[in-house]
């Protein structure tokens, strides 16, 4: 089963000290998940006013680890830790792999 998330990735026309952000669709195989974070950092740049119009400051964001085999990849989604657990339908045991 793959989860549609949306996404925060950096703007590539943005430089280090004047970062930019936008949101794309992903697609996530629960599978894969590794960990959940709450990633804190989105919320500093969203309140520096660099994440794109329109996200709910409410929503909060997700750090996800997803195994790629020797190297693993991490993206940033929108959403806290429990709601997107929830959208992929996991439950604590399951991001353990027991």
């Amino acid at each position: 089963m793959i989860i549609k998330l949306v996404e925060v990735t950096s703007d590539k026309g943005g430089t280090y000290l004047n970062q930019k952000y936008r949101l794309k669709e992903i697609f996530v195989n629960p599978k894969h998940i590794v960990a959940l974070r709450e990633d804190n950092d989105m919320r500093v740049n969203m309140n520096e006013g660099t994440l794109p119009e329109g996200i709910n400051p409410q929503m909060g964001f997700t750090r996800l680890y997803l195994d790629r085999g020797q190297h693993g990849l991490d993206v940033t989604v929108v959403g806290n830790p429990d709601t997107v657990r929830e959208k992929l339908n996991l439950s604590n045991k399951q991001l353990l792999h027991d």
